[in-house]
């Protein structure tokens, strides 16, 4: 299978016979580069560079490598030995064969004038519109979104670690932006308590011994914010990214009582989508799903599920690891419209599943959000009584009727935990207390009559009953079966190309991993489409093929 070819920048004579030689039977990087030439143009990232002189190494050359570079799961330093020594990366990049290459630090400037300008979306888009005009990807089809957490390039501190560890940082920085200012006034013994970072093993072991150290570390900090903010002719040290980073944590971990500093207990600590937990790393948060706990943030990839086409990955959300999966839906949805790639059937789990986002899916975008929405989680409708679908419900009058065909007496609007709109449904205790089949609609003692909490306002209580009754069907089913291969786009990223453990600090860094990992595997799987490689089946282990 052969697509036509887009521009391609000459590649020198010599270095085109020897990698042709090199490679009789092909290469999944020439075949690349003969389909798409320099996929990139320098155009594309000149509002990267200032406008006077020109960069060192082209700009389409560093994004090619940065594909690569992720496509192999390689370092800096990797890569750029990649350049000079390997035959068809010069290919790729139009190089000579005695081409010296560039030095490794040449990558990651590239990557932090990506992150300055938020321009890593390009890496992506480029390749999409690319394979759109190819009619490899598809406006209107089916598409599919998981999500998986992710690693923070940090270590993982408890309290007690955490607290010394912001100190020691601040006092570093302090060192380097005044350092005659810092050594006239800080106690000598802190040179030995704050020169090396401290761990769990060297900490006391006794909890009465663990308290008095952690409230020393905190007077330590006190003062040296204090003196900081006290002192006019240091003033402008304030400014200074740590010492801010101190101030958050020493008001998260401790409070002061008659003067004395004590370290908060959990329960007085802010929430984990507020709680710094590493002065390195503002982003990463402390979350826990299922059995997993881990510091760092939550990746959602959505791709593109046709029989007939490659799936391609369309859209990367790297997100907060403590916010729900269907806080990301909405912009998901934004960023598809934006590219042209938004789909009719955009297939997730439960986890992204909710009434508004059904209803805005369908009136903003035109997408049915195909999902498990869920059940009523009422003893009635786990054990057969009558739960709310058994209700017949009159918005126009305000109320309810039940089985029994006894009319409710009360409606009210109210909200519950969540923040949603709900009707409360009360009945007449008279009705409900004689009630023949009362056991089966409420077994409250003190009240003896039943109360029913719907969903409000009417539009979207019968969103959810259409819903819930359309998900029990076998289309429902077979069509939510897609969903399943999304699994295996996750373990590849995980697995093959590293994208579990962050390789650089903060957020947006570790977006433009993501980014530059989804278009290296989706480079990867255009091309065994196109060499008609078959796409590997759900494996099966021994045991479970006896079955079959």
């Amino acid at each position: 299978m052969s697509l036509p070819r887009r521009g391609i920048e000459s590649v020198p004579e010599e270095t085109a016979v020897i990698a042709r030689a090199a490679f009789p039977k092909g290469n999944p990087y020439l075949q690349m580069r003969d389909e798409w030439g320099s996929m990139y143009t320098d155009d594309m990232f000149a509002d990267l560079y200032p406008p006077d002189g020109q960069p060192a190494v082209r700009p389409w050359r560093l994004a090619l490598v940065t594909i690569m570079q992720f496509a192999e799961n390689l370092t800096d330093r990797q890569a750029a030995d990649a350049v000079r020594d390997r035959i068809v990366w010069k290919y790729v990049l139009s190089l000579a064969l005695t081409d010296a290459g560039f030095d490794f630090s040449v990558l990651s400037e590239f990557r932090q004038r990506l992150v300055e300008h938020e321009a890593g979306e390009r890496l992506l888009d480029e390749m999409l519109e690319q394979f759109k005009a190819k009619g490899l990807l598809k406006a209107r089809g089916k598409q599919r979104t998981d999500s998986t957490h992710i690693l923070a390039a940090v270590r993982k501190l408890n309290q007690l670690e955490l607290v010394h560890e912001t100190l020691r940082h601040t006092l570093n920085e302090l060192a380097l932006a005044a350092p005659a200012w810092l050594k006239s006034w800080v106690p000598g013994e802190w040179f030995d308590r704050y020169s090396e970072r401290t761990s769990n093993y060297v900490l006391p072991k006794a909890e009465i011994e663990r308290q008095q150290w952690a409230e020393r570390v905190g007077q330590d900090g006190l003062w040296v914010l204090a003196k900081v903010y006290q002192t006019e002719a240091v003033l402008w040290l304030a400014q200074l990214p740590a010492i801010e980073i101190l101030r958050q944590v020493w008001v998260q971990n401790y409070y002061q009582h008659n003067g004395v500093v004590h370290l908060r207990e959990p329960k007085n600590q802010p929430p984990s989508a507020q709680r710094i937990t590493s002065p390195y790393d503002l982003d990463a948060r402390c979350s826990t799903k299922r059995d997993t706990t881990w510091v760092g943030y939550k990746v959602h990839l959505t791709e593109t599920c046709e029989p007939d086409t490659p799936n391609l990955i369309t859209q990367v959300e790297t997100r907060s690891s403590t916010e729900s999966d269907n806080a990301s839906v909405e912009t998901i949805h934004r960023d598809l419209a934006e590219k042209g790639c938004l789909p009719d059937d955009h297939i997730v789990d439960p986890g992204y599943m909710s009434v508004e986002l059904l209803m805005n899916a369908r009136q903003d975008y035109g997408i049915n959000l195909l999902g498990p929405i869920p059940n009523d989680n009422s003893w009635q409708a786990r054990e057969g009584g009558y739960d709310s679908s058994q209700f017949i419900i009159d918005w126009d009058n305000h109320c309810a009727v039940c089985p029994q065909s006894k009319q409710s007496c009360s409606w009210s609007l109210a909200q519950a935990r969540a923040h949603r709109p709900v009707v409360k449904i009360k009945f007449r205790q008279a009705d409900c207390a004689d009630c023949p089949v009362r056991s089966c609609c409420t077994r409250t003692t003190k009240a003896k009559r039943r109360t029913l909490t719907i969903l409000a306002p009417q539009a979207h209580f019968e969103e959810q009953q259409s819903a819930r009754n359309r998900q029990k069907t076998a289309d429902f089913k077979e069509r939510y079966a897609t969903r399943a291969g999304v699994e295996g786009t996750i373990s590849h990223a995980v697995f093959t190309l590293g994208a579990r453990r962050s390789r650089y600090r903060g957020m947006a860094k570790a977006h433009l991993q993501h980014l530059a990992t989804a278009t290296a595997m989706n480079l990867m799987r255009v091309i065994a489409w196109l060499n008609d490689v078959p796409r590997s089946p759900t494996p099966q282990s021994h045991f479970a093929r006896l079955a079959a």
